[in-house]
């Protein structure tokens, strides 16, 4: 390990972190073409919440679970957030869906009628109803609103639509609440999406105010693009509201975090610490946003909540007046090795120790294999329909 200067506050930094697991990761799903099923699913909200918080449990920083409407309602969010306090956890970012309904198939709040437009929006509305319910903080919007072939509809116009939308949605939010807008290169829109770019979102989010910030998916970007310099861009602007981490090879696979490309991740939460954002008090909601179709769920959220971890550790040991002092003299090839130094530095040792200071296993995944809790979990929902999203 390279030398750590001040190792207390790098365990303290780690022991702050913290990590919000969604809800759609611990059901059935994973890609366009097949989910296939796995035993000891959870069959509701309620059962995806049990298992975020026994991820918390084994991890110690993700005390908050993301939930997405319809896909996790309930008829009492009141109880439903009660529910998951008596487990250890709190309700995080609440989710929306306007792109399952068949009235959608030529967009939502972006379509050329006004009746479907208004069936989206009043959606969104209600979702920070369900904000209000629960507690949650952050609205998150992603749409699949796009064309498939020129001319089919005016690319003007459908802005104005989405920022009509987003205007009353934003006009809704109460105190302390703020929206989320997530974008998409593509898919389902193949000619043309609606919110395309962290340029279109960050636009919209600028019209609106500053309670709307921008949400950066790791997966929805063109090949070779450069995420840590959007990252870098929407700190500057205060505009940075929230990750949806997940990996890639082709297009948006919803892998672990990490898994592809570990290197980003740790070039990501390298401008993270530069920036002094990594603090929750900051306000940057660090998110899961994976669909396990062939692994085991509980484990993988485990797993990529410690890749997330490792990354930050290694940005953490960065040696940022030796990389300033590089950087100004301008020696390239220095400047280059005090970053690599930190990535190339193996930080499981570090993360096991702040895990026993925390009273918690070194080892998240062998302890979570210990517990027996798959096996629980197997037994007891064996019976009902399992949640899933439908694909």
């Amino acid at each position: 390990m390279i030398d750590v200067p001040d190792v207390k506050a790098v365990k303290q930094a780690l022991r702050n972190q913290r990590i919000e697991t969604p809800s759609w990761g611990y059901g059935n799903s994973g890609t366009r073409f097949k989910v296939f099923a796995q035993a000891g699913v959870p069959r509701t909200p309620e059962e995806k919440i049990a298992d975020a918080a026994t991820v918390h449990r084994f991890t110690g920083v993700a005390p908050t679970v993301s939930l997405h409407i319809p896909w996790d309602k309930v008829d009492d969010y009141a109880a439903l957030s009660r529910h998951a306090a008596d487990l250890g956890v709190g309700l995080g970012a609440i989710n929306t869906n306007v792109f399952q309904d068949d009235d959608y198939k030529l967009g939502s709040v972006t379509n050329p009628d006004p009746g479907v437009r208004r069936k989206a929006t009043d959606h969104l509305l209600e979702a920070i109803g369900i904000m209000d319910a629960t507690g949650s903080r952050d609205l998150k919007l992603w749409f699949a609103d796009g064309l498939n072939y020129p001319g089919q509809d005016d690319l003007r116009d459908r802005q104005d639509r989405l920022a009509e939308a987003l205007r009353e949605t934003y006009a809704r939010l109460g105190e302390g609440q703020r929206m989320l807008l997530e974008y998409k290169l593509f898919e389902p829109a193949f000619y043309a999406t609606d919110v395309p770019d962290w340029g279109t979102a960050y636009a919209h989010c600028l019209e609106l105010g500053p309670r709307a910030t921008v949400v950066i998916d790791t997966g929805h970007h063109a090949p070779g693009t450069n995420i840590e310099f959007i990252v870098a861009f929407l700190l500057r602007q205060d505009k940075l509201g929230a990750f949806d981490f997940n990996s890639r090879f082709y297009a948006d696979d919803d892998l672990m975090a990490g898994a592809a490309d570990p290197f980003q991740l740790f070039r990501i939460m390298n401008e993270i610490v530069r920036a002094d954002a990594l603090d929750p008090a900051y306000g940057i909601n660090f998110m899961l946003d994976q669909c396990h179709n062939i692994e085991a769920k509980i484990p993988a959220v485990i797993r990529s909540v410690m890749n997330v971890q490792e990354a930050t550790a290694k940005a953490l040991l960065v040696d940022r007046e030796a990389l300033r002092t590089a950087q100004q003299e301008g020696d390239v090839l220095g400047a280059n090795a005090v970053l690599m130094d930190a990535f190339n530095t193996d930080v499981r040792p570090l993360l096991a120790e702040v895990r026993e200071e925390a009273g918690l296993d070194p080892d998240p995944v062998a302890a979570y294999r210990r517990s027996g809790y798959q096996k629980q979990i197997e037994a007891e929902r064996a019976h009902g329909p399992q949640a899933g999203w439908g694909a």
